[in-house]
């Protein structure tokens, strides 16, 4: 270490006033000429001079900062989290029974690191509110995997786009033009293939069991086929459906580079390959429709065998597109004002298909189960339809408003049962939620399936009792106000198809309750009947429900 000469030494050059340094330390040739060594104490005692002197203008500023700016507050909390890894080693506990035990430790709020991501969960209907309509416009966006970016064509769906002027116009195009319940009541599919799973029960040998998980999904799967693309052949359904099967083990295959991005580089995995190969295959298949809708156009407004593909092609872009809907009628403002690609067309179809083929089967089966393990309320639902529809025809659409305890009884099965057991949102910028402090693009999910079960707001609520939702005007309904039971969400980001899948759901429980009367196999009594679940993009049955049918009513049911 070199400092220049003290002002008061005499330089010189050979003599007693010169102080080397050790030779062992530095080499004499490198002293400079200008410049005499100093001893090691004394360099010391200088720098340690400055050392105190000199930062405290720089400490003093860094405490003011320190002391002026806005104190955030804690995180919520949650487990311990592991360096990197956070609380990746608790995933298999991120489910929605998973999480309501976490919930019953670390209460409605909780934190999750997993990876580099932060994740909240709420619990509780007080916490649902803050979040869903308090700090609506905050908690409005979506996350999404990078599976899930690529497969809706970079979020161009509305379940996945981010809350925005684009969002805002797909899901006004959704509820007006397709999801409405007057769209649902006006198609014939939801009706013929009522009828048709009607008749496949019928058939089947006396005292033989009917598997209802498989006739169920079969049923919402050729109701949603039809609704999109107007097949009443199915032609092509299974080559759809295995497209359907491969995207819904993508959307839920767990891929390292979500919660470590920067490891996407290397795909790991193997992921990214057949991301490709689904999208490509999506592609050929929905493409085809498409031209083929636009080789024979309809106008949906006026034809009632239009489906969605049809309502959509209105806004297409496409030149073409234009001139096979041009009705002469002057355009809607949502026509005059919103474009949709191929890629928004094939998009939302994969929204339909994922939201009204699965979840409403679900539903549907719950629905039975839960009413085969309390039999005197399937009976008094009976009761109900034989004096409403009477025993000499099968139930239509207007005799659904004259079920009211039908209605309780759906109400209750979505409430221990609801369709997303998680509801996925995405925070747009920091906000406070009840003290607790919640970072931009944390993901929350809302855990409804805790939240119907809360026992705070229900009374006895692992238990099946329609007749707390048989006073009409106390009781909660589907429009997401009351908190405690949200089972198609609440706010900006609640279910779009709500009225469809609703409409489905009723019809299809109806029909079945008042054609047949059911009984469990093999002489099972209703208190062995396995109600366990399974997590997934919904939470079905575990074990699929059989049930041997008995025709109720007079009428020909083939």
């Amino acid at each position: 270490l070199f400092l220049p000469p003290h002002p008061l030494r005499k330089r010189g050059g050979e003599g007693e006033n010169q102080h080397h340094l050790s030779s062992s330390l530095l080499p004499s040739s490198y002293l400079p000429s200008e410049v005499v060594p100093m001893e090691l104490a004394q360099v010391s005692a200088e720098a340690m001079h400055w050392f105190w002197f000199l930062p405290l203008p720089v400490v003093a500023l860094v405490l003011g900062w320190l002391w002026v700016r806005p104190r955030r507050p804690p995180l919520p909390p949650g487990p311990p989290k592991l360096p990197i890894i956070g609380n990746m080693n608790l995933m298999d506990q991120l489910t929605h029974r998973g999480l309501a035990k976490l919930a019953e430790r670390y209460g409605g709020i909780l934190h999750l690191r997993l990876g580099l991501d932060h994740t909240v969960v709420v619990s509780s209907p007080d916490m649902a509110r803050q979040v869903l309509q308090v700090h609506d416009n905050i908690f409005s966006n979506r996350p999404a995997t990078a599976a899930i970016r690529y497969l809706t064509y970079d979020r161009s769906d509305m379940a996945f786009a981010h809350y925005g002027p684009f969002w805002r116009q797909m899901r006004k195009l959704c509820v007006m033009k397709l999801f409405s319940r007057k769209r649902a009541e006006s198609w014939a599919s939801v009706r013929d293939e009522v009828d048709d799973a009607v008749r496949a029960v019928a058939v089947t040998a006396p005292g033989t069991p009917v598997n209802l998980g498989e006739l169920v999904f079969n049923l919402t799967k050729n109701i949603t086929y039809r609704a999109a693309f107007g097949s009443s052949s199915h032609d092509g359904q299974d080559q759809f459906i295995s497209i359907l099967q491969e995207f819904s083990k993508l959307f839920g295959a767990f891929n390292i580079a979500d919660f470590v991005p920067w490891l996407a580089r290397w795909d790991l995995q193997g992921i990214n390959g057949r991301l490709v190969k689904a999208r490509a295959a999506l592609d050929s298949f929905i493409d085809k429709i498409i031209d083929e809708h636009l080789s024979k156009p309809k106008v949906a407004a006026d034809d009632p065998n239009a489906d969605m593909v049809d309502e959509m092609l209105a806004f297409l872009s496409d030149s073409r597109a234009a001139a096979a809907n041009a009705t002469g009628a002057a355009p809607d403002e949502l026509h005059a004002s919103f474009k949709l690609t191929r890629d928004n067309i094939k998009a939302i179809i994969m929204d339909v298909m994922f939201g009204g083929t699965e979840t409403v089967a679900s539903a549907i089966e719950w629905a039975m189960a839960e009413l085969m393990k309390s039999p005197e309320e399937m009976k008094r639902v009976q009761q109900e339809l034989a004096a409403a529809v009477g025993l000499d025809r099968k139930v239509q659409e207007g005799d659904l408003e004259k079920l009211p305890f039908l209605k309780s009884c759906l109400k209750e099965t979505l409430r221990l049962h609801p369709p997303i057991p998680l509801l996925l949102h995405e925070t747009a910028e920091g906000c406070e939620v009840a003290g607790y402090w919640v970072p931009p693009r944390t993901r929350v999910m809302v855990n409804a399936w805790a939240i119907g079960r809360d026992r705070s707001a229900w009374k006895d609520a692992d238990s099946f009792l329609p007749s707390r939702f048989a006073d009409d005007e106390a009781a909660p309904d589907f429009k997401g106000g009351s908190f405690e039971f949200i089972p198609f969400g609440s706010g900006r980001r609640s279910c779009p198809g709500m009225q469809l899948g609703l409409h489905g759901l009723e019809l299809a429980v109806a029909q079945l309750l008042h054609c047949f009367t059911w009984e469990l196999p093999d002489g099972m009594k209703p208190t062995e009947l396995d109600m366990s679940d399974v997590f997934g993009l919904t939470a079905p049955k575990a074990v699929r429900l059989a049930a041997v049918p008995t025709p109720r009513i007079t009428c020909a049911l083939v």
